[in-house]
C-alpha cells in the first residue's frame, strides 16, 4: 500500500510538473507568429533618405530634489547637446519623469519643484520648436495622486502633453509620403497610492475602450507605421482577462513595437530586456536614465524597425538600419523582400563633431568606405544575393574628426533565420507578474499552514490508536518533526500560528491614508480607497515577504521553545540554562522580532501613524510574536499532556536530553 501511494504521488507530481512546464513553454514561445505582412507592397531600398524616420526614447529620469543632482545636469545636456546632434523627429519620454520620494527614500509624495525642474529644462532647450516631445506618466509620477484632476497631478501642468492628454493618447506625424502614429499607453493606477503598492499598472474598462478607440481611429485614417509607448512593460499591466493589452496591440497590424521602461534592467540582471511577443510586436524595455543614463535611438527605414541603446556622453552613436539585426526580425510585420532587393547598406551615424568616416565590412571580406547622403545617413553599395542563406556578420567602424570612435557589429539574415532571445528577458516581458506574485504568496501560505494541520491530524490518529507513530531515524528532520508535533498539540500555540497567515490572505492588512487624504484598506487581493478598487499584485509580494521573514521563522522558533518547555516539564530536572546558552537560545527570536520592528517602522514612514497603529500585517504581528513566545516559555503542565502521550521522555533517559539542552544542540534545533 505504501509503495502504491508513493507511486501515485510521483505520477501526480510528474503530471503537475508537465502541465506547468507546458504552460511556461507556451507563454515564452514566439513560434505561433504568422507572417501577415503584405508582400505586394515592397518599397525600393536604395541610397535615398526617403522613407526614413529616427526617434529617441528616454525613460525613468527620476528628477529628484534629494538625490543625485547630476541626473538633472545630464538631462539638461541630453536636451541640449544630444538632441542637437541627433535631431530626432520625435522624443518619447516613457514615464517616471520625477522621483517623488521623500528625503528618507521610504515615503512618497509629489514635489512641485521636481516638476518645475523638468519643465524648465524642456523650456530652456526650446524643445517644442526642435522636436515632437511625447511624454507620459510612470508610477512615480502617480504616487499619492487621487485622480488626473487632483492638485497633486503636476503632470497636467508641467509636462508637454499632460494638459491635452492626461492619460492615453495618440499623435501622428507625416514625413514625405509616410504617416507615423505614436500611441501612448497610460496604465497608472487611479487613484495612485503611495509606494510600495504602486508598482504594477492597471487598465480598467474605460481605459481599454480608449486605447481601442485610438487604434480604430488610426486604422480608419491613412497610416503606415505605429509605435506604442508607455511606462509599464506588458507583464506589469493588469487588465480585464478578455481584454489583454498584448492582444489589443497585436491586433493592430501596423504596430511595429511597444517601447517602455520601469524595470531598470532589473538592477542589472537583464541589461538587454527585449522580446518578440506572440501577438506579433516587439517589446523593448529601456534601461533607466536615473542610474544608467541610457537612452534609445530607433529608426523606421522603409518599414524596417531598428534600434540601439546608448549611454549618455558616449559618441559617436551608430545604428545599422540595413541589413537589420537578425535577432529583431519580425515576420509578422516586416518584409524581407525589401532587404533582399535593396541596393545599399544603410547606417545612421551621429556625433558632437563632424563624422570623419564610416567603414563597413561583411563576413571579414574587407572594409568599405560609406558615402554620406542627406543628413546623417551613410550608405555603401552591396549585393544582397551573396548573402541569401544563413546568418552573416556585418561590422561598422565610425570615427569623428575629434578622434572618437565607435565599433558596432551584428548578425543579419535574408532568409528569415532567427536568433533566440534570452530566457530571462522572455520571462520578464512575456509572463504575467501578477500571477507569479500571487502564486508565490499562496504557495508559501500553504507551506506555512498545511503541514501543521497534517501533523495535528496525524497526532489525532495516533492518539486514537488508528495509526502507529511514524518511526524516523534520529536526524535533523526527526528532531524538527518532533518539535513541531509537540507544538501542534497545544491549542493556544497552534491556532494563532495557523490563523494569522489565513487572516493575511483574506483580512485587511492595514487601514490608513493610502492616497492623499483618503482612508483606505489594504488586502492581499487589492486596495479599497476613495470608492475605488485597485486589484492586488504587488501586495502579494509584500505578503510573501511577511511569510518568509516572519511567519515561517516564528513557527519554528515557537516550536523549538515549546519543546524546550515540554522537556522541562516532563523531565523535571530543575536545571536552568547558563547565561551564554540563554543568549544563544533567545537570539533567533530576537533577530526575527527586530526585523519585524524595522519593517513596521518602514511601513510607518511610508503610510503614516494611522496605518501603523491599525496594521495587523506589521505592527500587530509584533504583539502576536511576543505573546506566543512568552506563552511558549511559560506553558503550564496541563498544556503538554496530549504531547506527552506520544512523546513522553522517561526520567531514565532524561540526563542526556537535558545535557543536550544545556549545550549548543538547542541552537541547532533552530
Amino acid at each position: 500500500m505504501g509503495l502504491t501511494k508513493i507511486t501515485v504521488g510521483i505520477l501526480i507530481s510528474m503530471v503537475l510538473f508537465a502541465i506547468f512546464f507546458t504552460h511556461v513553454v507556451n507563454v515564452l514561445s514566439t513560434s505561433p507568429i504568422q507572417k501577415e505582412v503584405n508582400k505586394d507592397h515592397v518599397i525600393s531600398f536604395s541610397d535615398s533618405s526617403d522613407n526614413l524616420l529616427w526617434i529617441l526614447q528616454i525613460s525613468d529620469i527620476h528628477i529628484s530634489l534629494f538625490r543625485d543632482p547630476m541626473r538633472i545636469t545630464e538631462f539638461r545636456e541630453f536636451c541640449h547637446l544630444t538632441l542637437n546632434a541627433i535631431k530626432p523627429s520625435v522624443v518619447l519620454a516613457s514615464g517616471d519623469l520625477t522621483d517623488a520620494k521623500t528625503k528618507d527614500s521610504i515615503g512618497s509624495e509629489q514635489y512641485e519643484e521636481e516638476w518645475k525642474h523638468y519643465r524648465d529644462i524642456l523650456n530652456e532647450s526650446n524643445i517644442k520648436k526642435r522636436t515632437l516631445w511625447l511624454d507620459i506618466r510612470g508610477n512615480h509620477d502617480n504616487f499619492n495622486v487621487g485622480s488626473p484632476l487632483s492638485k497633486q497631478n503636476f503632470f497636467t501642468n508641467y509636462s508637454i502633453q499632460g494638459r491635452d492628454h492626461p492619460r492615453s493618447y495618440r499623435f501622428q506625424i507625416k514625413k514625405r509620403n509616410n504617416i507615423y502614429t505614436f500611441i501612448g499607453i497610460d496604465a497608472c493606477l487611479e487613484p495612485g497610492p503611495r509606494r510600495p503598492f504602486n508598482f504594477i499598472g492597471h487598465l480598467d474598462d474605460d481605459e481599454i475602450k480608449e486605447i481601442r478607440s485610438l487604434i480604430e481611429q488610426t486604422e480608419s485614417q491613412p497610416n503606415n507605421y505605429t509605435i506604442f509607448f508607455g511606462h509599464f512593460p506588458t507583464s506589469c499591466i493588469l487588465s480585464p482577462s478578455q481584454d489583454n493589452i498584448r492582444d489589443i496591440m497585436g491586433s493592430h497590424k501596423q504596430g511595429l513595437a511597444y517601447v517602455c521602461g520601469h524595470l531598470h534592467k532589473l538592477g542589472g540582471l537583464i541589461p538587454k530586456m527585449y522580446t518578440l511577443q506572440k501577438t506579433g510586436f516587439l517589446e523593448l524595455e529601456l534601461g533607466d536614465w536615473k542610474d544608467n543614463r541610457v537612452y534609445r535611438l530607433l529608426a523606421i527605414d522603409h518599414g524596417i524597425l531598428s534600434f540601439t541603446d546608448m549611454v549618455h556622453r558616449h559618441w559617436p552613436v551608430v545604428l545599422i538600419t540595413n541589413p537589420k539585426d537578425a535577432l529583431f526580425y519580425n515576420p509578422a510585420r516586416e518584409n524581407l523582400d525589401i532587404l533582399r532587393n535593396s541596393t545599399h547598406i544603410r547606417i545612421l551615424a551621429f556625433s558632437l563633431s563632424t563624422i570623419e568616416y564610416v567603414k563597413v565590412q561583411i563576413n571579414n571580406e574587407g572594409w568599405l568606405h560609406c558615402k554620406k547622403t542627406k543628413g546623417s545617413l551613410f550608405v555603401s553599395p552591396w549585393n544582397p544575393k551573396k548573402y541569401l542563406t544563413g546568418l552573416h556578420s556585418i561590422e561598422v567602424l565610425v570615427r569623428d574628426v575629434e578622434g572618437r570612435e565607435k565599433y558596432e557589429n551584428q548578425l543579419f539574415s535574408l532568409d528569415g533565420t532567427k536568433l533566440s532571445f534570452g530566457i530571462l528577458p522572455k520571462i520578464a516581458l512575456m509572463s504575467d507578474v501578477s500571477i507569479i506574485f500571487r502564486s508565490m504568496f499562496f504557495i508559501t501560505l500553504c507551506l506555512s499552514i498545511v503541514p501543521l494541520f497534517a501533523i495535528r491530524y496525524i497526532h489525532k490518529l495516533v492518539a486514537g490508536g488508528k495509526m502507529i507513530k511514524p518511526k524516523l531515524r534520529q536526524s535533523c528532520c526527526f528532531s524538527l518533526l518532533q518539535k513541531v508535533w509537540v507544538m501542534c498539540t497545544i491549542d493556544r500555540m497552534f491556532w494563532p500560528i495557523v490563523l494569522y497567515p489565513i487572516y493575511l490572505a483574506v483580512g485587511p492588512w492595514t487601514i490608513g491614508y493610502i492616497v492623499e487624504d483618503h482612508l483606505g484598506s489594504v488586502f492581499a487581493w487589492g486596495i479599497l480607497v476613495n470608492n475605488a478598487y485597485l486589484p492586488g499584485a504587488f501586495t502579494y509580494v509584500y505578503g510573501f515577504i511577511q511569510l518568509i521573514t516572519f511567519q515561517i521563522p516564528i513557527t519554528f522558533i515557537v516550536a523549538k521553545t515549546v519543546y524546550f518547555r515540554f522537556l522541562e516539564i516532563t523531565v523535571k530536572t530543575g536545571k536552568g540554562l547558563s547565561l551564554k546558552n540563554k543568549i544563544v537560545f533567545h537570539f533567533p527570536f530576537s533577530v526575527v522580532f527586530v526585523m519585524q520592528v524595522i519593517m513596521a517602522y518602514l511601513f510607518w514612514l511610508a503610510y503614516g501613524t494611522t496605518a501603523f497603529l491599525l496594521g495587523p500585517l506589521r505592527t500587530w504581528s509584533l504583539i502576536l510574536a511576543a505573546v506566543l513566545y512568552w506563552q511558549a516559555l511559560n506553558l503550564p503542565e496541563k498544556c503538554t499532556r496530549k504531547a506527552a502521550e506520544i512523546w513522553y521522555v522517561s526520567p531514565s533517559s532524561s540526563a542526556a536530553n537535558q545535557d543536550n539542552i544545556n549545550r549548543s544542540s538547542l541552537e541547532k534545533s533552530n
